[in-house]
């Protein structure tokens, strides 16, 4: 494959260069329909008038339709950017990155979508579509599904699909609530994955930052124990990582923990930890739900985390869970390399 692909480059560049610029327009589209084609046209960095002939082209190939609401792919569109998924990856040369980050990293696998997330939002979709597809393939016919909160976990219910109801789903918040915005909290997330998949969830009620009093008596209480004992028996694990500074500041640190993360040079946060970049843990917060050895029993654990700014977390938590398959977007994926081999 990558010899034909080196060959096109060399005998037809053009067609390769427009082959990806329309995969790339009827991607955004799946992602994002229905959207108007100013919108499209600002988001793709093409201009109106180029764009206007490229969608004219895919709409009579059948594989754009347009309505008053804005243009939508047709079902021979979604197939064929299925069909045309590996031979994309091999000629952004997303294949190599993948291979690259398998060598760096600890991971079972690894999966990366083109795009930098922290230049362009959209790209959350993306990855979270690829962890969508990761899910499917690795979901038994019952299965216990804990999820943590934020916005990329967000992205991942958005792209659910009813054609995941042939399997028994039960979809469990991994923690308690940690102090994001509603839609970004972990019992939104899973309720909203139960809805969009026709499966069922459990909801976990209880508040941040415990004085261990409290933690000990709510952990007693037979309905969060019933909860928790569900999330402990998670079949998969689904979970973003975050920047540390960045997660303890959107989550209100008192004062005297940011001190504590800023002195452990915390560089990641997942599960309510704080990592160095030696993956030793620097802080936890003491809230209700999955601990982090409870994920080495968990059958799969799949990490969502993308952005070059995400490069530092992801390495430093990696060294905590090897097991994890990576879903990660081109711009993380690039500044890991980087920090890998930085002569190259």
């Amino acid at each position: 494959m990558q010899l034909l692909i080196d060959a096109q480059k060399k005998l037809l560049p053009d067609l390769l260069e427009l082959m990806q610029k329309r995969y790339q327009i009827l991607q955004y589209v799946r992602l994002m329909q229905p959207i108007g084609r100013r919108a499209l046209s600002s988001s793709v960095g093409i201009s109106e008038r180029v764009l206007r002939a490229e969608v004219q082209f895919l709409k009579e190939q059948n594989l754009l339709t347009i309505s008053s609401a804005g243009m939508y792919i047709t079902p021979e569109g979604d197939e064929l950017l299925r069909i045309l998924e590996d031979v994309m990856k091999e000629v952004l040369g997303l294949k190599d990155l993948e291979k690259k980050i398998k060598s760096i990293l600890p991971v079972e696998d690894c999966i990366v979508v083109a795009g930098d997330s922290d230049l362009s939002p959209w790209v959350k979709k993306e990855m979270g579509r690829a962890c969508v597809a990761c899910m499917k393939e690795r979901l038994a016919s019952q299965n216990i599904v804990a999820v943590t909160g934020g916005t990329t976990l967000a992205a991942v219910a958005d792209m659910m699909t009813p054609d995941l109801k042939a399997h028994e789903l039960l979809f469990v918040p991994a923690r308690g609530g940690l102090g994001e915005h509603v839609e970004n909290q972990a019992n939104t997330i899973c309720a909203k994955m139960a809805e969009k998949t026709m499966g069922n969830y459990r909801l976990l009620h209880v508040p941040d930052h415990l004085s261990n009093e409290t933690y000990q008596s709510l952990i007693e209480e037979p309905t969060v124990k019933e909860v928790l004992q569900l999330i402990k028996s998670s079949h998969m694990v689904v979970h973003g990582i975050g920047e540390a500074i960045t997660m303890a500041k959107r989550r209100k640190t008192c004062e005297e923990d940011m001190e504590k993360i800023r002195e452990g040079h915390a560089v990641a946060e997942a599960f309510g930890y704080y990592f160095n970049e030696e993956g030793q843990v620097v802080h936890k917060v003491q809230t209700i739900g999955i601990q982090l050895e409870d994920i080495q029993h968990a059958q799969h654990v799949i990490a969502v985390a993308g952005g070059a700014s995400k490069a530092k977390a992801i390495r430093a938590y990696m060294k905590q869970a090897p097991r994890s398959i990576l879903i990660t977007d081109e711009g993380a994926a690039k500044a890991l390399v980087r920090e890998s081999h930085p002569l190259t």
